[in-house]
């Protein structure tokens, strides 16, 4: 009984690391359409741009690992504006199935390309962090650094947000998207920095999942419908709410990993997920409109 008491433990302190990593991944999507109103379904292949950058510059290129988690960033965000800019800003009036089909466009747009430019092999920047042992409780450094770096970009984005004059305008157009142009807020800005912003967690999170995962050109479908289902069981824009709900999808695939198996774990969150949105189809955590 100790040993299970210890090996529960431990199961729960790794849904604990990735409730950060899934909280991080759910923060950008959920900027993105509490400020946009429009669901990027091309989320998680953004992402996957991010980590072939890391490749690409750190293995191929020869520059420093800081660097190539720089450019990987910063790309990234930069594919988030240039898609807003070209994409989805034509489409901001149109339906919102329309808006789903085009996003799910450039998703299948960039698995192919990556497919063509790097091949179906899977690639990696070649380092392995060790593990960290504590009594009998072992867990991944990876994990345990991607835990820190996404709660401290969590609570940058909320001072970033609560604290400057480009947050508050953010927040304020994402609860009044009609009333702030007439009282002279860019609208077309706050939707460019955002798409920007939420670009680059997208740069952030491939920088920590590189540290963890093989690169390969569908590793975006191992994220994204996970991160999506997040976001709707926090409630879609609702930052607090994903975040929340981020742990509670995180403790489902660890512990019932742990009490059954890795993909019982992962049959059980989705149970949750279904039993939950029969209950409450706005998500958990939904902002009152």
């Amino acid at each position: 009984m100790e040993f299970f008491d210890i090996f529960l433990l431990e199961a729960v302190l790794n849904g604990l690391l990735l409730g950060g990593l899934l909280a991080l991944l759910a923060l950008g999507l959920n900027l993105v359409f509490g400020v946009i109103d429009v669901v990027w379904i091309c989320y998680a292949e953004l992402i996957m741009v991010g980590m072939y950058g890391i490749w690409w510059l750190h293995t191929v290129q020869g520059a420093p690992l800081w660097l190539a988690f720089v450019f990987g960033i910063a790309l990234v965000a930069l594919l988030g504006a240039v898609l807003h800019q070209f994409i989805i800003r034509p489409v901001l009036s149109a339906e919102p199935i329309n808006q789903l089909l085009v996003t799910g466009g450039v998703l299948f747009f960039l698995q192919a390309a990556a497919t063509v430019t790097f091949g179906v092999e899977f690639r990696n920047i070649g380092i392995r962090l060790p593990g960290v042992s504590v009594g009998e409780i072992n867990l991944s450094l990876a994990r345990l650094i991607a835990f820190g770096v996404a709660l401290a970009a969590i609570l940058a984005t909320w001072l970033f947000l609560t604290r400057t004059y480009m947050g508050t305008a953010i927040r304020a157009i994402s609860q009044d998207r009609a009333i702030m142009p007439l009282m002279g807020v860019n609208a077309g800005r706050i939707y460019l920095v955002t798409s920007a912003l939420g670009g680059g967690l997208a740069g952030l999170a491939a920088c920590l999942l590189v540290l963890q995962y093989d690169i390969h050109p569908a590793i975006g479908l191992s994220f994204g419908p996970i991160t999506f289902l997040i976001c709707v069981l926090g409630g879609l824009g609702n930052l607090i709410g994903g975040f929340l709900a981020a742990f509670v999808f995180a403790q489902f695939i660890s512990v019932g990993g742990f009490v059954f198996q890795l993909e019982w774990g992962y049959v059980l969150a989705f149970l949750f997920f279904i039993v939950m949105m029969f209950w409450k189809p706005e998500g958990l955590f939904a902002r009152r409109r």
